[in-house]
């Protein structure tokens, strides 16, 4: 945009909690609801995510504009997914009002970003939110599977959960996250985020997580295959993978067959194996069904 002076103004501590009174907000921990009233934050994550006026990026969890309004600054569009029915009421308003120039690129979805089966317009090619700790992990992996189109993205998630998604075969924190988001994409940790730049303050730390899609491994097996193969193998984390994957193969010595036709240990553990081992796992389970 060559005329800087017609971007977005931006919300700070005391335009949050203006807005938040004017709907008589009370933010609910139930959902997740920590609003960043930090400028630099919100123009840090939308840098960080890489976002330029080629893209259409879709927001989950706009709350009441902070980040939104740092994504018009640069995107081409903006399409923004709010369950609750007052934030979503009020966010055109908002978007009017600080950023008058943008708000024909802006649209905002009242629906749960779990359960949502399409987004209006052109297909989103980024995708970046704020998402609250408690369902960040299922919307996540909910958009990925529902719009192909989706290049890129960056998430913030509780440190913890930001971890996870990240983390390689081997390490303490790898697990269920962890393979069904390396299934999409290359994902990795793009820094950290403080409590003080949310209103309320959270009683966690927050973690960027940025994400590059990739094919899926090749593989005859079906995603829902592969993942059925992932739950289990790490609902019993202390169990050998003979044992974990037993009930889902039918027996210890389907299991077995099935892990060797993989060409894994079945005295391993789950944790051990990336996603490519759990797709021939998979594959190997479907070959035992069908003998």
């Amino acid at each position: 945009m060559s005329d800087t002076s017609a971007g977005p103004r931006l919300l700070g501590p005391a335009e949050v909690r203006r807005l938040a009174a004017d709907l008589d907000l009370r933010p609910t921990k139930q959902r997740g609801q920590n609003f960043v009233i930090d400028a630099n934050t919100v123009r840090r994550i939308v840098r960080e995510a890489g976002v330029t006026g080629a893209d259409v990026v879709v927001e989950v969890g706009p709350g009441l504009g902070s980040l939104t309004l740092a994504l018009l600054e640069v995107a081409g569009r903006v399409v923004a997914i709010e369950v609750d029915e007052k934030l979503a009421g009020l966010l055109p308003a908002t978007v009017a009002s600080y950023a008058p120039a943008q708000a024909d690129r802006f649209e905002v979805v009242l629906g749960d970003a779990m359960r949502i089966d399409a987004v209006p317009g052109p297909p989103p090619t980024v995708l970046v939110a704020n998402l609250p700790y408690n369902v960040s992990v299922p919307v996540l992996l909910h958009m990925l599977t529902l719009l192909p189109s989706l290049e890129r993205g960056l998430v913030m998630v509780q440190a913890e959960v930001a971890d996870r998604l990240a983390a390689p075969p081997g390490s303490k924190t790898y697990g269920v996250p962890s393979v069904k988001a390396a299934w999409f994409a290359d994902v990795r940790r793009a820094g950290s985020v403080g409590r003080n730049v949310f209103w309320p303050a959270p009683n966690v730390d927050s973690g960027l997580v940025a994400w590059t899609r990739r094919e899926p491994p090749v593989t005859t097996a079906t995603r829902q295959e592969v993942f059925a193969v992932v739950d289990a193998a790490f609902a019993h984390r202390r169990k050998a993978l003979r044992g974990a994957l037993r009930e889902l193969a039918g027996s210890s010595e389907a299991a077995v067959a099935a892990l060797e036709h993989a060409g894994v240990d079945p005295m391993a553990r789950g944790e051990s194996l990336g996603v490519t081992d759990f797709a021939r796992i998979a594959e190997g389970l479907a070959a035992g069904a069908g003998r």
